[in-house]
């Protein structure tokens, strides 16, 4: 009798135990809350709908149509083969003409009212300006390139150390990947293009002879000038520019 008293007790205890489990509240687990990044406040055009994605890289395009707005241009341009359309606030491009920009940000499905037509895919961008292929310079940079022969261009005394422009277009592989300097006449000048300035000189040691260099140096036309930089073969900018030798990011001497 005891015993089964005993075994009663057990039994009740464990009863009592599982309902006190199950009668405590349950524990949910927490939901991470999703986030939403804040906007980033680039976009050139403010009064244009939110944009979805965003480039960075430099580009050069050839302009081949222009659709003016009250407030924005927008342009149809070739990239390497490939045509699309990119908004600018409004200014005066030119067709056919080439142009630089960097950055820009993407919009899909974007309506033009003042067109009543929808862009499938269109960059904001905040600028565009002439490439160094784009403009001829002065008449008189024109005039030193066309006209005068070589000999009357100027005696040039070249810097000790400093290769002839004849020299570097009769075997330009030579020094293709090397720094080298160079002494010449500037006849042309590009500033502020792609972050540099592009200038442009001879030195009378061959018909023709026009050597572009890119630099942060600031010099003028007909400035007698010495670069040291490094010599690049088939330099391919974009939109059909090509330099068979050029002369990248010289130290003006």
């Amino acid at each position: 009798m005891k015993k089964i008293v005993i075994n009663l007790f057990v039994s009740l205890l464990a009863f009592i135990f599982i309902i006190a489990c199950e009668s405590k509240p349950k524990v949910i687990e927490g939901q991470p809350v999703q986030h939403e990044e804040p906007a980033v406040n680039s976009n050139p055009h403010p009064e244009m709908p939110a944009v979805q994605n965003e480039i960075s890289d430099g580009h050069l395009v050839v302009v081949n149509e222009v659709l003016n707005t009250e407030k924005y241009s927008y342009l149809n341009v070739t990239e390497n083969g490939d045509k699309y359309w990119i908004a600018i606030p409004k200014k005066e491009v030119q067709l056919g003409s080439t142009y630089y920009y960097k950055g820009g940000l993407l919009k899909k499905n974007f309506e033009s009212k003042e067109y009543n037509r929808v862009f499938e895919t269109i960059y904001l961008v905040s600028d565009v300006i002439p490439h160094p292929s784009n403009s001829g310079g002065t008449e008189k940079s024109k005039s030193l390139a066309k006209n005068e022969k070589p000999g009357e261009l100027l005696n040039i005394t070249p810097e000790a150390g400093s290769i002839k422009l004849s020299e570097l277009f009769s075997d330009p592989g030579k020094y293709a990947g090397k720094l080298i300097q160079v002494t010449g006449k500037c006849v042309k000048v590009n500033p502020k293009i792609m972050g540099r300035n592009w200038v442009h000189i001879q030195d009378g040691t061959g018909e023709g002879l026009d050597l572009t260099i890119t630099t942060a140096g600031n010099v003028q036309i007909d400035d007698i000038v010495s670069f040291e930089g490094t010599i690049s073969l088939n330099r391919d900018f974009g939109a059909g520019y090509k330099y068979d030798v050029i002369m990248e990011m010289a130290i003006l001497k």
